[in-house]
């Protein structure tokens, strides 16, 4: 009886190992690049975006990349990336002045689908809930957050006018940080996020305050990732950010919603910092990243456990797939490895 008892322990704490062994796996880093932009079209085809030009794009699923730095575009910083196959791509230079491109050859040749030089102009994201429709975000000018959608592909893009557009606080603002500060439904709603002296939920009805660590340039939220079960999305959703100046400060750094943002939860145990960027690999298992490290929960975001003390700026799960990958300064790539 305690041989058949102990022997049950074993196999049970080799079980608990075994399924909360999780690791980030490097795949590649020492490009001259900080990566924000990233875009898993499935577990082979990832593109990457950032800095001094630069687009990454590889087709085995990280064991090789494909750099290019985009003619004319030297200086510029693509802080997102949408990728819609191997060949079709859309990346966002955020300012001075603010540019979407488009390439269908595999990043080869990029054509300029939009432009705004007006003083002030910052594109923060870019969100598509398929191949055609897709909405971009921008920091406010005359205290109107910039929103222009698309219906083509990103071939065009339309500005929403002013009257529809959300008013902005003073000190308010989004965050460039992962591309993932907004989200776009399939009914065409979207909902986005700011920080700074404010932080706020924003919708077509305007702002709601989020309960968030804000009243800095540097705090706020930073990331928002949207529950789906199927097709239906459901009005659970989870928030991240904090103090990127701080970024090992808890400090309200995390919020969950289950109603649509009318109330608020805050996580039993945070994530252990600033974490620009969250996202949804199951109902309940999540993960986000900053720059001081990556962070998992397996109950839909009320616990979160420290994997990994490397800093990425962005995390995203293949559309078509099921690997999670990272990416962040110094031109690193990596995957959760489950």
């Amino acid at each position: 009886m305690i041989l058949r008892v102990s022997f049950l322990f074993v196999l049970l704490a080799g079980f608990i190992f075994s399924s909360s062994a999780q690791s980030i796996e490097l795949l590649t880093s020492g490009q001259a690049v900080s990566i924000r932009g990233l875009s898993p079209v499935n577990d082979d085809v990832v593109w990457v975006s950032g800095s001094n030009g630069t687009v990454g794009r590889s087709l085995d699923g990280g064991k090789t990349w494909q750099w290019k730095i985009v003619k004319g575009f030297e200086k510029t910083d693509f802080r997102d990336i949408e990728a819609f196959n191997a060949h079709t791509a859309i990346i966002m230079g955020i300012a001075e002045p603010a540019k979407i491109l488009k390439t269908i050859d595999g990043g080869v040749t990029w054509k300029v689908v939009f432009t705004d030089s007006t003083r002030g102009m910052f594109l923060d994201a870019m969100d598509f809930y398929d191949n055609k429709n897709g909405v971009v975000v921008g920091d406010p000018i005359d205290s109107k957050f910039f929103i222009a959608k698309t219906t083509n592909g990103g071939n065009t893009w339309r500005k929403t006018p002013g009257i529809m557009q959300s008013n902005a606080m003073a000190g308010e603002a989004c965050f460039a940080s992962s591309g993932s500060n907004i989200h776009y439904f399939r009914n065409k709603d979207f909902l986005f996020v700011s920080g700074g002296t404010s932080s706020r939920l924003h919708d077509d009805a305007g702002g709601r305050p989020i309960p968030i660590i804000q009243g800095k340039e540097s705090t706020g939220a930073n990331s928002i990732a949207v529950r789906t079960d199927g097709v239906r999305v459901s009005n659970t959703f989870i928030i991240t950010g904090g103090d990127f100046t701080n970024d090992k400060d808890t400090t309200r750094n995390c919020v969950l919603t289950h109603d649509g943002g009318h109330t608020w939860i805050h996580p039993t145990t945070p994530p252990h910092g600033y974490r620009s960027c969250v996202v949804y690999i199951t109902n309940k298992k999540l993960l986000c990243c900053g720059t001081s490290g990556v962070d998992l929960s397996t109950d839909s975001g009320m616990t979160w456990r420290l994997i990994s003390t490397n800093g990425f700026h962005v995390c995203r799960k293949a559309k078509n797939g099921k690997t999670v990958f990272l990416a962040g300064s110094n031109g690193r790539v990596a995957k959760l490895v489950m």
